[in-house]
C-alpha cells in the first residue's frame, strides 16, 4: 500500500513540475512585481531549477510516508551518470579554445559557401553543428551551436518569435542529428545494446533520413532569419587563432574533449579527465575564458530531478507503450516525449518482451523527432536553454513558445521517418 501511495504521489509531483516548467516565465515576472522576495520568484523562474527542485520535494515525502532509509535507498539507486556527463562536457566543450577552433570552421565553409557569410554561418549552427553531434554526442553539439548562435540570432534586438523558430529548430535538429551512430544519442543509446543496433544500422535505417531533414529545418529556418542577420555577426577569426590561442592549447582541449566523449558512460574516467582539464586551465589561465560551471551545474541538476522523478513513472507509461500498435507507438512515442525524456520512454520500450522490428523503430523514432518540443523532451535541452535564455524577454524561455517553435521542425523530421 505503501509503494503504491508513493507512486501515486510521484505522478502528482511530476505532473506539478511539468506545469511548473511551462509556467517559470510567470514567477520571473513576479520577481519583477514583488521586488522583496525577488530571490525566491527568481529561483522558480529558472527553468534549470525545475525538476530539481521538485526530486527534492519528492525525497522529502518518500521520507515521511515510507521512512528515510527508504528514500535514501531510492535515491542513491539512480544512475546519475549522464547528468555528470552533461555537466563535464559543457564546461569543456564551451572552453574557449574548443569554440575558438569549431568557429574558425565554420567561418571557413561561410566564406566558401556561395552565399553572404552571416548567412552560411547560420545555416552550418542550425545543421551542421547538430549533424555533428552524432560523433561529438548531442550535449556537446548542444553546447557549441549554442554558444557560436547566441551573439548572431538569440539577442534581445532579434524578434522573439524568430528566435522561438531558431531554438525549436536547434533542439529538433539536435535531437535527430545524432542518430547517425549508436552512442551519440541518449534514447538511441538506451536500446543499441539490447537490440544490437549498431552504427551501421542507425545511418541506414535512421541517420540518412534524419541527416535530410535537418538540412531541410536548417534551410526554412535560415531563410526566416535572412532578413534580420547583421554583417557585423559572423565569427572573427585571425590566421586560424582568435585572441592568440596557441595551437598547442587548442590541442589538449580537444584531447581532454574527446576522451569524455569516448569514456561517456564511465564517470570515474571522465571526472578525472575533467580534473585534469581544470587543472590545466588554471595553468593557462591567459588563454581562457571563464568556464560556465554555473550554467553547467544548473543543467546537471535539472538532469538529476528528472532521473529521481522520472524513476517513478514506469508504472504507467510502460502500460501505455506496450499496448500500442506501431503507427500509434510513433504518435504516443512523440506525444510522449514532450512530457517526459525521450531517453527514458525509449528504456522502458527496451523492456518489453517479444516487441517487432517494426515497433522498435516507430518507438525510436517517435522519441527523437519529438525531442525539442520541450525543455525536458531531449537531454541536451536544457544545456541549451541555459546558455540561450539571456536572449529571450524577462531572460527565460517560455514552454508555449518553444512549443510553437518546434513545432514545424518536429513535423518535418516525423514526415522524414514515417515517409522515406
Amino acid at each position: 500500500m505503501s509503494g503504491h501511495l508513493i507512486q501515486l504521489i510521484a505522478a502528482a509531483i511530476f505532473a506539478i513540475a511539468l506545469l511548473h516548467t511551462f509556467t517559470a516565465k510567470q514567477f520571473e515576472r513576479l520577481s519583477h512585481r514583488f521586488p522583496r522576495h525577488a530571490g525566491l520568484f527568481h529561483m522558480l523562474g529558472e527553468v534549470e531549477i525545475v525538476f530539481g527542485f521538485w526530486a527534492i520535494v519528492l525525497v522529502l515525502v518518500m521520507a515521511l510516508v515510507g521512512g528515510g532509509d527508504e528514500a535514501l535507498a531510492y535515491a542513491e539507486s539512480r544512475n546519475y551518470t549522464e547528468p555528470l556527463f552533461v555537466f563535464v562536457v559543457m564546461v569543456i566543450a564551451a572552453s574557449r579554445p574548443v569554440l575558438q577552433s569549431v568557429r574558425w570552421v565554420v567561418s571557413t565553409l561561410a566564406r566558401v559557401v556561395p552565399v553572404p557569410t552571416p548567412l552560411a554561418s547560420a545555416w552550418l549552427g542550425l545543421a551542421a553543428v547538430p549533424l555533428l553531434g552524432s560523433f561529438i554526442t548531442e550535449p556537446a553539439a548542444m553546447t557549441i551551436a549554442a554558444m557560436m548562435l547566441a551573439p548572431q540570432i538569440f539577442r534581445p534586438q532579434m524578434p522573439e518569435g524568430v528566435k522561438y523558430l531558431a531554438l525549436g529548430t536547434l533542439f529538433v535538429n539536435v535531437s535527430i542529428g545524432g542518430t547517425l551512430t549508436s552512442y551519440a544519442a541518449p534514447p538511441v543509446l538506451m536500446v543499441a545494446a539490447t537490440w544490437q543496433w549498431d552504427s551501421a544500422f542507425m545511418l541506414a535505417t535512421f541517420g540518412w533520413k534524419a541527416a535530410l531533414a535537418v538540412i531541410l529545418n536548417a534551410t526554412v529556418c535560415t531563410a526566416v532569419l535572412r532578413r534580420h542577420l547583421q554583417p557585423t555577426s559572423a565569427p572573427s577569426v585571425e590566421g586560424g587563432q582568435q585572441a592568440g590561442v596557441p595551437l598547442t592549447v587548442v590541442a589538449v582541449h580537444l584531447v581532454l574533449l574527446a576522451g569524455v566523449v569516448l569514456f561517456a558512460h564511465h564517470p570515474v574516467v571522465f571526472l578525472g579527465l575533467f580534473l585534469m582539464f581544470l587543472g590545466f586551465t588554471q595553468a593557462y589561465e591567459r588563454h581562457q575564458s571563464p568556464l560556465i560551471i554555473k550554467e553547467a551545474l544548473l543543467v546537471g541538476f535539472f538532469l538529476a530531478g528528472l532521473v529521481v522523478l522520472g524513476g517513478m513513472q514506469q508504472w504507467w507509461l510502460q502500460p501505455i507503450v506496450s499496448s500500442l500498435e506501431p503507427l500509434a507507438l510513433f504518435l504516443g512515442s512523440l506525444g510522449l516525449t514532450a512530457v517526459t525524456d525521450n531517453a527514458a520512454l525509449t528504456y522502458l520500450g527496451s523492456l518489453i518482451a517479444g516487441i517487432s522490428d517494426e515497433s522498435k523503430y516507430m518507438l525510436v523514432a517517435g522519441a527523437v523527432a519529438g525531442g525539442g518540443l520541450t525543455v525536458i523532451a531531449n537531454a541536451p535541452n536544457p544545456a541549451g536553454v541555459a546558455l540561450l535564455k539571456s536572449g529571450f524577454a524577462d531572460e527565460t524561455v517560455g514552454a508555449g513558445g518553444l512549443l510553437l517553435g518546434a513545432a514545424g521542425p518536429t513535423l518535418i523530421a516525423a514526415a522524414a521517418f514515417l515517409l522515406l
